[in-house]
């Protein structure tokens, strides 16, 4: 390979630039690349954008702007992994609002389809516990949330 790591490449359908930028605005460590444009080659319209590179949270990203014929689905989704419960609810309010989705056991869309897992630091470890009925509460908890309460999972750990 001629590069370090890999570039997920996102699909959009002429919204590549807006979602590019947007994803940028939403996390740290993050910026916008090269813009490329259609040519008179096609098939797109004649300087506009076909695809932009960018960077989100240290991340490679290319959004392309190829049409109508693919849409995300939860198949796919990318998980955020937070310190405590201030970033979980940024994540979360950033990546809903306008035309994003709340899911289930935290899990989102956000306006442009793209699933997210909004994961506080910690539930991992609680729900694999090594004490079954530990993990079960917590488990249970979880799934009776949209966004996550780290408060609420780290009680229902506890037995509280």
């Amino acid at each position: 390979m001629t590069a370090d790591g890999f570039t997920t490449c996102l699909w959009f359908d002429g919204q590549a630039e807006e979602a590019a930028h947007y994803y940028v605005s939403i996390f740290k460590n993050s910026s916008i690349g090269k813009v490329g444009r259609y040519n008179e080659a096609g098939p797109g319209e004649t300087g506009s954008v076909l695809a932009v590179d960018f960077t989100a949270n240290g991340q490679k990203f290319v959004a392309i702007n190829g049409g109508p014929q693919f849409r995300f689905t939860e198949a796919i989704s990318f998980q955020i992994y937070c310190d405590g419960q201030e970033e979980v609810d940024h994540y979360w309010a950033k990546l809903t609002e306008n035309g994003g989705e709340p899911g289930p056991c935290g899990w989102l869309k956000d306006r442009y389809g793209l699933s997210w897992q909004v994961i506080p630091d910690g539930l991992i470890e609680m729900i694999g516990d090594a004490d079954p009925e530990k993990a079960a509460r917590t488990t249970r908890a979880m799934y009776a949330m949209g966004k996550l309460d780290i408060a609420a999972l780290r009680k229902a750990y506890a037995g509280e």
